[in-house]
Protein backbone atom coordinates (compact mmCIF):
# COMPACT_ATOMS: atom_id res chain seq x y z
CA UNK A 1 0.00 0.00 0.00
CA UNK A 2 1.13 3.56 -0.76
CA UNK A 3 0.36 6.00 2.06
CA UNK A 4 0.35 9.77 2.47
CA UNK A 5 0.91 11.23 5.92
CA UNK A 6 -0.11 14.88 6.18
CA UNK A 7 1.37 16.51 9.26
CA UNK A 8 4.89 15.47 10.25
CA UNK A 9 4.63 16.43 13.91
CA UNK A 10 5.81 14.33 16.84
CA UNK A 11 2.89 11.89 16.64
CA UNK A 12 3.07 11.63 12.86
CA UNK A 13 6.77 10.90 12.95
CA UNK A 14 6.32 8.21 15.59
CA UNK A 15 3.60 6.55 13.53
CA UNK A 16 6.09 6.25 10.68
CA UNK A 17 8.77 4.85 12.98
CA UNK A 18 6.44 2.12 14.20
CA UNK A 19 5.16 1.27 10.71
CA UNK A 20 8.76 0.96 9.52
CA UNK A 21 9.56 -1.50 12.33
CA UNK A 22 6.34 -3.46 11.82
CA UNK A 23 7.02 -3.91 8.10
CA UNK A 24 10.76 -3.64 7.70
CA UNK A 25 10.68 -5.77 4.53
CA UNK A 26 8.04 -3.75 2.70
CA UNK A 27 5.40 -6.49 2.54
CA UNK A 28 2.41 -4.17 2.99
CA UNK A 29 4.00 -0.71 3.26
CA UNK A 30 5.39 0.06 -0.18
CA UNK A 31 5.62 3.86 -0.08
CA UNK A 32 5.01 6.51 2.57
CA UNK A 33 4.91 10.13 1.47
CA UNK A 34 5.67 12.43 4.40
CA UNK A 35 4.04 15.83 3.82
CA UNK A 36 4.11 18.91 6.00
CA UNK A 37 3.49 22.61 5.53
CA UNK A 38 7.23 23.03 6.19
CA UNK A 39 9.28 21.03 3.69
CA UNK A 40 12.35 21.12 5.95
CA UNK A 41 10.39 19.41 8.69
CA UNK A 42 9.30 16.65 6.29
CA UNK A 43 12.88 16.19 5.13
CA UNK A 44 14.09 16.06 8.74
CA UNK A 45 11.63 13.27 9.58
CA UNK A 46 12.50 11.27 6.47
CA UNK A 47 16.19 11.70 7.21
CA UNK A 48 15.74 10.01 10.59
CA UNK A 49 14.12 6.95 9.04
CA UNK A 50 17.48 5.32 8.29
CA UNK A 51 17.61 6.16 4.57
CA UNK A 52 14.62 3.97 3.86
CA UNK A 53 13.74 4.66 0.22
CA UNK A 54 10.05 4.01 0.87
CA UNK A 55 9.76 7.38 2.69
CA UNK A 56 9.61 10.55 0.57
CA UNK A 57 9.27 14.18 1.76
CA UNK A 58 6.78 16.63 0.26
CA UNK A 59 5.35 20.03 1.13
CA UNK A 60 1.62 20.69 1.35
CA UNK A 61 -0.82 22.78 3.34
CA UNK A 62 -3.41 20.42 4.82
CA UNK A 63 -6.08 23.11 4.46
CA UNK A 64 -5.55 23.24 0.67
CA UNK A 65 -7.83 20.41 -0.47
CA UNK A 66 -6.89 20.66 -4.15
CA UNK A 67 -3.16 20.54 -3.41
CA UNK A 68 -3.61 17.44 -1.25
CA UNK A 69 -5.66 15.77 -4.00
CA UNK A 70 -2.87 16.45 -6.49
CA UNK A 71 -0.29 14.97 -4.10
CA UNK A 72 -2.37 11.82 -3.55
CA UNK A 73 -2.68 11.29 -7.29
CA UNK A 74 0.97 12.11 -7.96
CA UNK A 75 2.17 9.30 -5.69
CA UNK A 76 -0.80 6.97 -6.31
CA UNK A 77 -1.55 6.83 -2.58
CA UNK A 78 -4.29 4.47 -1.45
CA UNK A 79 -4.47 5.73 2.15
CA UNK A 80 -4.28 9.23 3.64
CA UNK A 81 -3.12 9.40 7.26
CA UNK A 82 -4.26 12.61 8.90
CA UNK A 83 -1.62 13.86 11.31
CA UNK A 84 -2.50 17.53 10.91
CA UNK A 85 -4.04 19.99 13.37
CA UNK A 86 -7.78 19.53 14.02
CA UNK A 87 -8.81 22.50 11.86
CA UNK A 88 -7.54 20.66 8.76
CA UNK A 89 -9.36 17.37 9.42
CA UNK A 90 -12.36 18.02 7.17
CA UNK A 91 -10.18 19.26 4.32
CA UNK A 92 -8.05 16.12 4.35
CA UNK A 93 -11.11 13.90 4.71
CA UNK A 94 -12.58 15.49 1.57
CA UNK A 95 -9.27 15.36 -0.30
CA UNK A 96 -8.94 11.62 0.29
CA UNK A 97 -12.45 11.02 -1.03
CA UNK A 98 -11.99 13.21 -4.10
CA UNK A 99 -8.73 11.44 -4.95
CA UNK A 100 -10.24 7.96 -4.51
CA UNK A 101 -8.18 7.06 -1.43
CA UNK A 102 -9.04 5.68 2.00
CA UNK A 103 -8.63 7.89 5.06
CA UNK A 104 -7.45 7.44 8.66
CA UNK A 105 -7.38 10.07 11.40
CA UNK A 106 -6.74 10.30 15.11
CA UNK A 107 -9.65 12.57 15.88
CA UNK A 108 -12.58 14.56 14.52
CA UNK A 109 -13.45 18.22 14.21
CA UNK A 110 -16.22 20.23 15.82
CA UNK A 111 -17.11 23.91 15.91
CA UNK A 112 -18.71 25.34 19.05
CA UNK A 113 -21.10 28.26 19.02
CA UNK A 114 -19.74 31.54 20.34
CA UNK A 115 -22.55 31.58 22.90
CA UNK A 116 -23.41 27.95 23.63
CA UNK A 117 -26.57 27.12 25.54
CA UNK A 118 -25.71 24.21 27.81
CA UNK A 119 -28.14 21.37 28.32
CA UNK A 120 -29.56 18.61 26.16
CA UNK A 121 -28.91 18.66 22.43
CA UNK A 122 -25.61 19.27 20.66
CA UNK A 123 -27.26 21.75 18.29
CA UNK A 124 -27.49 24.32 21.10
CA UNK A 125 -23.73 24.26 21.72
CA UNK A 126 -22.18 23.45 18.32
CA UNK A 127 -22.69 24.65 14.78
CA UNK A 128 -20.87 21.46 13.81
CA UNK A 129 -20.88 18.63 16.35
CA UNK A 130 -17.87 16.36 16.67
CA UNK A 131 -17.61 13.78 13.85
CA UNK A 132 -20.96 14.87 12.37
CA UNK A 133 -19.22 15.96 9.17
CA UNK A 134 -17.60 12.53 8.79
CA UNK A 135 -20.54 10.31 9.71
CA UNK A 136 -22.81 12.54 7.63
CA UNK A 137 -20.95 11.33 4.54
CA UNK A 138 -21.05 7.63 5.41
CA UNK A 139 -23.40 6.71 2.56
CA UNK A 140 -21.37 8.70 0.05
CA UNK A 141 -18.19 6.85 1.04
CA UNK A 142 -20.01 3.50 1.07
CA UNK A 143 -21.38 4.01 -2.43
CA UNK A 144 -17.88 4.85 -3.66
CA UNK A 145 -16.47 1.70 -2.04
CA UNK A 146 -14.00 3.76 0.00
CA UNK A 147 -13.31 3.56 3.74
CA UNK A 148 -12.61 6.24 6.31
CA UNK A 149 -11.64 5.19 9.83
CA UNK A 150 -11.61 8.17 12.18
CA UNK A 151 -10.49 8.43 15.81
CA UNK A 152 -7.48 6.09 15.81
CA UNK A 153 -4.94 6.75 18.56
CA UNK A 154 -4.97 5.99 22.28
CA UNK A 155 -8.01 8.12 23.15
CA UNK A 156 -9.89 8.00 20.95
CA UNK A 157 -8.63 4.78 19.41
CA UNK A 158 -7.37 2.01 21.66
CA UNK A 159 -10.00 2.81 24.31
CA UNK A 160 -12.71 2.38 21.68
CA UNK A 161 -11.35 -1.09 20.97
CA UNK A 162 -11.25 -1.86 24.71
CA UNK A 163 -14.92 -0.88 25.01
CA UNK A 164 -15.94 -3.08 22.08
CA UNK A 165 -13.97 -5.98 23.58
CA UNK A 166 -15.78 -5.48 26.89
CA UNK A 167 -19.16 -5.44 25.16
CA UNK A 168 -18.44 -8.67 23.28
CA UNK A 169 -16.56 -10.71 25.85
CA UNK A 170 -16.81 -9.32 29.39
CA UNK A 171 -20.48 -8.36 29.75
CA UNK A 172 -23.90 -9.69 28.87
CA UNK A 173 -25.08 -6.07 28.95
CA UNK A 174 -22.66 -3.15 28.92
CA UNK A 175 -24.52 -0.22 30.45
CA UNK A 176 -21.83 2.43 30.95
CA UNK A 177 -18.45 3.31 29.48
CA UNK A 178 -16.47 6.17 31.03
CA UNK A 179 -13.14 7.00 29.42
CA UNK A 180 -10.52 8.26 31.89
CA UNK A 181 -7.19 9.84 30.97
CA UNK A 182 -4.80 10.42 33.86
CA UNK A 183 -1.18 10.54 34.93
CA UNK A 184 1.18 11.27 37.80
CA UNK A 185 3.91 12.86 35.68
CA UNK A 186 5.97 15.36 37.63
CA UNK A 187 9.13 17.34 37.06
CA UNK A 188 10.76 17.67 40.51
CA UNK A 189 12.68 20.77 39.47
CA UNK A 190 9.85 22.58 37.70
CA UNK A 191 8.34 25.87 38.78
CA UNK A 192 5.21 24.89 40.77
CA UNK A 193 3.29 27.64 38.94
CA UNK A 194 4.41 26.48 35.48
CA UNK A 195 1.64 25.69 33.01
CA UNK A 196 2.15 22.36 31.24
CA UNK A 197 0.22 21.53 28.07
CA UNK A 198 0.34 17.74 27.94
CA UNK A 199 -0.17 17.59 24.17
CA UNK A 200 -0.50 19.83 21.12
CA UNK A 201 -1.41 23.28 22.48
CA UNK A 202 -4.11 23.90 19.88
CA UNK A 203 -5.71 20.52 20.58
CA UNK A 204 -5.73 21.17 24.36
CA UNK A 205 -7.45 24.51 23.85
CA UNK A 206 -9.86 22.92 21.39
CA UNK A 207 -10.99 20.18 23.76
CA UNK A 208 -10.83 21.95 27.10
CA UNK A 209 -12.42 25.23 26.02
CA UNK A 210 -15.30 23.68 24.08
CA UNK A 211 -18.53 22.65 25.82
CA UNK A 212 -18.05 19.27 27.49
CA UNK A 213 -20.19 16.46 26.09
CA UNK A 214 -21.75 13.44 27.80
CA UNK A 215 -24.30 10.90 26.56
CA UNK A 216 -27.12 9.56 28.74
CA UNK A 217 -29.75 7.56 26.90
CA UNK A 218 -32.24 7.56 29.77
CA UNK A 219 -32.11 11.36 30.06
CA UNK A 220 -32.54 12.03 26.37
CA UNK A 221 -29.15 11.58 24.74
CA UNK A 222 -26.34 14.12 24.41
CA UNK A 223 -26.02 16.98 26.85
CA UNK A 224 -23.39 19.66 27.32
CA UNK A 225 -21.90 21.59 30.21
CA UNK A 226 -19.31 24.31 30.48
CA UNK A 227 -15.57 23.67 30.66
CA UNK A 228 -14.22 21.85 33.73
CA UNK A 229 -17.54 20.24 34.71
CA UNK A 230 -17.97 16.84 36.36
CA UNK A 231 -14.99 17.01 38.68
CA UNK A 232 -14.24 13.66 40.40
CA UNK A 233 -11.40 11.68 41.90
CA UNK A 234 -10.56 8.25 40.49
CA UNK A 235 -7.95 5.67 41.44
CA UNK A 236 -6.04 5.01 38.23
CA UNK A 237 -4.10 1.72 37.90
CA UNK A 238 -0.83 1.22 36.07
CA UNK A 239 1.33 2.99 38.64
CA UNK A 240 -0.61 6.27 38.54
CA UNK A 241 -2.86 6.42 41.60
CA UNK A 242 -5.55 8.93 42.50
CA UNK A 243 -6.34 11.61 39.90
CA UNK A 244 -8.68 14.57 39.79
CA UNK A 245 -10.59 14.34 36.53
CA UNK A 246 -12.90 16.70 34.65
CA UNK A 247 -15.18 16.37 31.65
CA UNK A 248 -14.09 17.67 28.27
CA UNK A 249 -15.42 17.34 24.76
CA UNK A 250 -14.04 14.15 23.23
CA UNK A 251 -14.85 11.86 20.31
CA UNK A 252 -15.68 8.74 22.33
CA UNK A 253 -18.90 10.27 23.67
CA UNK A 254 -20.12 10.49 20.06
CA UNK A 255 -18.75 7.27 18.57
CA UNK A 256 -19.42 4.78 21.38
CA UNK A 257 -23.20 5.31 21.50
CA UNK A 258 -23.26 4.87 17.73
CA UNK A 259 -21.76 1.38 17.93
CA UNK A 260 -22.35 0.11 21.46
CA UNK A 261 -25.96 1.02 22.13
CA UNK A 262 -26.98 -2.38 20.73
CA UNK A 263 -24.99 -4.01 23.56
CA UNK A 264 -26.98 -2.14 26.21
CA UNK A 265 -25.01 1.13 26.48
CA UNK A 266 -26.88 3.81 28.41
CA UNK A 267 -24.13 6.25 29.48
CA UNK A 268 -20.82 7.45 28.10
CA UNK A 269 -18.43 10.18 29.26
CA UNK A 270 -14.84 11.32 28.91
CA UNK A 271 -12.78 12.84 31.72
CA UNK A 272 -9.15 13.89 31.83
CA UNK A 273 -6.72 14.93 34.54
CA UNK A 274 -5.72 18.58 34.63
CA UNK A 275 -3.56 20.20 37.27
CA UNK A 276 -4.69 23.37 39.01
CA UNK A 277 -2.21 25.61 37.17
CA UNK A 278 -3.52 24.57 33.76
CA UNK A 279 -7.15 24.81 34.86
CA UNK A 280 -6.64 28.32 36.24
CA UNK A 281 -4.86 29.43 33.07
CA UNK A 282 -7.60 27.99 30.85
CA UNK A 283 -10.28 29.70 32.95
CA UNK A 284 -8.59 33.05 32.38
CA UNK A 285 -8.27 32.34 28.66
CA UNK A 286 -11.94 31.37 28.56
CA UNK A 287 -13.05 34.46 30.50
CA UNK A 288 -11.10 36.79 28.18
CA UNK A 289 -12.51 35.19 25.04
CA UNK A 290 -9.09 34.01 23.93
CA UNK A 291 -10.38 30.56 23.08
CA UNK A 292 -12.51 31.98 20.26
CA UNK A 293 -12.13 30.85 16.64
CA UNK A 294 -13.47 34.15 15.29
CA UNK A 295 -10.82 36.62 14.02
CA UNK A 296 -10.22 39.78 16.02
CA UNK A 297 -8.92 42.95 14.38
CA UNK A 298 -5.56 43.96 15.87
CA UNK A 299 -4.37 47.19 14.25
CA UNK A 300 -5.76 46.09 10.92
CA UNK A 301 -4.51 42.51 11.18
CA UNK A 302 -7.08 39.70 11.66
CA UNK A 303 -5.94 37.41 14.48
CA UNK A 304 -7.69 34.25 15.65
CA UNK A 305 -7.37 34.34 19.48
CA UNK A 306 -6.97 30.57 19.86
CA UNK A 307 -4.14 30.53 17.29
CA UNK A 308 -2.33 33.27 19.21
CA UNK A 309 -2.59 31.45 22.54
CA UNK A 310 -1.48 28.16 20.97
CA UNK A 311 1.55 29.82 19.40
CA UNK A 312 2.62 31.49 22.66
CA UNK A 313 1.86 28.66 25.11
CA UNK A 314 4.63 26.33 26.36
CA UNK A 315 4.62 23.17 24.25
CA UNK A 316 4.46 19.57 25.48
CA UNK A 317 8.07 18.99 24.45
CA UNK A 318 9.40 21.75 26.69
CA UNK A 319 9.16 19.84 29.99
CA UNK A 320 8.74 16.09 29.52
CA UNK A 321 12.42 15.08 29.52
CA UNK A 322 12.77 15.74 33.25
CA UNK A 323 9.49 14.18 34.26
CA UNK A 324 8.93 11.00 36.24
CA UNK A 325 5.78 8.91 36.49
CA UNK A 326 3.19 7.22 34.31
CA UNK A 327 0.33 8.02 32.01
CA UNK A 328 -2.73 5.76 32.09
CA UNK A 329 -5.72 5.85 29.73
CA UNK A 330 -8.62 3.44 29.95
CA UNK A 331 -12.32 2.68 30.00
CA UNK A 332 -14.36 2.18 33.16
CA UNK A 333 -16.99 -0.32 32.06
CA UNK A 334 -20.12 -1.03 34.11
CA UNK A 335 -22.75 -3.63 33.32
CA UNK A 336 -24.12 -7.10 34.00
CA UNK A 337 -22.50 -10.53 33.62
CA UNK A 338 -24.15 -13.82 34.58
CA UNK A 339 -26.94 -11.93 36.31
CA UNK A 340 -24.57 -9.97 38.56
CA UNK A 341 -23.28 -6.39 38.48
CA UNK A 342 -19.77 -6.12 37.09
CA UNK A 343 -17.21 -3.31 36.78
CA UNK A 344 -13.88 -3.51 34.98
CA UNK A 345 -11.24 -0.99 34.00
CA UNK A 346 -9.35 -1.78 30.78
CA UNK A 347 -6.33 0.41 30.28
CA UNK A 348 -2.93 1.08 28.81
CA UNK A 349 -0.19 2.56 30.99
CA UNK A 350 3.23 3.87 29.96
CA UNK A 351 5.99 5.36 32.08
CA UNK A 352 7.84 8.49 31.01
CA UNK A 353 11.22 6.89 31.73
CA UNK A 354 10.38 3.91 29.52
CA UNK A 355 9.07 6.11 26.74
CA UNK A 356 12.06 8.45 27.00
CA UNK A 357 14.71 5.73 27.11
CA UNK A 358 13.15 3.47 24.46
CA UNK A 359 11.88 6.00 21.93
CA UNK A 360 13.10 9.43 23.02
CA UNK A 361 9.59 10.87 23.32
CA UNK A 362 6.97 11.55 25.96
CA UNK A 363 4.34 8.87 26.74
CA UNK A 364 1.38 10.84 25.41
CA UNK A 365 3.01 11.04 21.97
CA UNK A 366 4.16 7.42 22.17
CA UNK A 367 0.71 6.06 23.03
CA UNK A 368 -1.11 8.13 20.43
CA UNK A 369 1.35 7.26 17.68
CA UNK A 370 1.82 3.60 18.56
CA UNK A 371 -1.86 2.82 18.89
CA UNK A 372 -2.65 4.70 15.66
CA UNK A 373 0.04 2.67 13.88
CA UNK A 374 -1.63 -0.56 15.00
CA UNK A 375 -4.90 0.50 13.36
CA UNK A 376 -3.12 1.65 10.21
CA UNK A 377 -1.38 -1.72 9.96
CA UNK A 378 -4.73 -3.52 10.15
CA UNK A 379 -6.11 -1.26 7.41
CA UNK A 380 -3.05 -1.80 5.21
CA UNK A 381 -3.34 -5.57 5.62
CA UNK A 382 -7.06 -5.51 4.82
CA UNK A 383 -8.05 -6.82 8.26
CA UNK A 384 -10.06 -3.68 9.01
CA UNK A 385 -12.01 -3.28 5.79
CA UNK A 386 -15.49 -2.02 4.96
CA UNK A 387 -17.11 0.64 2.80
CA UNK A 388 -18.17 3.83 4.57
CA UNK A 389 -17.10 5.97 7.52
CA UNK A 390 -16.32 4.20 10.77
CA UNK A 391 -14.50 4.45 14.09
CA UNK A 392 -12.62 1.51 15.68
CA UNK A 393 -15.67 0.12 17.56
CA UNK A 394 -17.07 -1.05 14.22
CA UNK A 395 -14.37 -3.67 13.79
CA UNK A 396 -13.43 -6.95 15.48
CA UNK A 397 -11.28 -5.94 18.49
CA UNK A 398 -9.25 -9.17 18.68
CA UNK A 399 -6.73 -8.50 15.85
CA UNK A 400 -5.95 -5.10 17.37
CA UNK A 401 -5.48 -6.51 20.87
CA UNK A 402 -3.27 -9.25 19.45
CA UNK A 403 -1.00 -6.62 17.89
CA UNK A 404 -0.73 -4.82 21.24
CA UNK A 405 0.22 -8.12 22.86
CA UNK A 406 2.72 -9.11 20.17
CA UNK A 407 4.48 -5.74 20.30
CA UNK A 408 4.77 -5.85 24.12
CA UNK A 409 2.88 -2.57 24.58
CA UNK A 410 -0.13 -4.46 25.82
CA UNK A 411 -3.04 -3.48 28.03
CA UNK A 412 -4.38 -4.34 31.47
CA UNK A 413 -7.74 -5.36 32.92
CA UNK A 414 -8.69 -4.61 36.52
CA UNK A 415 -11.73 -6.34 38.01
CA UNK A 416 -13.22 -3.67 40.25
CA UNK A 417 -15.20 -4.22 43.45
CA UNK A 418 -18.57 -5.67 42.57
CA UNK A 419 -20.82 -8.66 43.24
CA UNK A 420 -19.32 -10.33 40.18
CA UNK A 421 -15.77 -9.96 41.52
CA UNK A 422 -16.79 -11.30 44.93
CA UNK A 423 -18.42 -14.30 43.30
CA UNK A 424 -15.42 -14.88 41.05
CA UNK A 425 -13.06 -14.69 44.04
CA UNK A 426 -15.26 -17.12 45.99
CA UNK A 427 -15.28 -19.63 43.12
CA UNK A 428 -11.51 -19.36 42.80
CA UNK A 429 -11.04 -20.08 46.50
CA UNK A 430 -13.45 -23.03 46.31
CA UNK A 431 -11.39 -24.49 43.48
CA UNK A 432 -8.17 -24.04 45.48
CA UNK A 433 -9.67 -25.75 48.55
CA UNK A 434 -11.10 -28.57 46.42
CA UNK A 435 -7.76 -29.22 44.75
CA UNK A 436 -5.93 -29.07 48.09
CA UNK A 437 -8.26 -31.70 49.56
CA UNK A 438 -7.63 -34.21 46.82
Amino acid sequence: MNMLLVGAGAVGEFILRILQVQDRYGIWLHKAVVADSYLERAKEVVGRLRRDERFLPEQVDGRDTEAVVELIKKHECELVIDGAAPFAYNNLFDAAFQAGADYASMGAWSKPLDRPVYGFGLENSFSEAMASYNFGKHEEWAEAGRMACICMGIAPGAVNVFAKFAALYLFDKLHEVHVKDGDNLKDPGADPDAIAFGSNEWAVLDRCMNPSVEWDKEKGGFFTEGPFAGRETFEMPGGVGRNTLMKVEHEETVTMPRYLEEYGLKKCSFKTAMDDSLVNALKVIYALGLGSLEPVDVNGVPVIPRDLVAAAAPGPNDMWKNMFGYRCVGVHCIGVKDGMNREVFIYQSLGNQVSRDKWGIQPKVAQAGFDAAMGIELIAKGVWRDAGVFSPEHFDPIPYLQLLYETNVGYGVVEMESRYKAAADKKAMERIFAEAGK
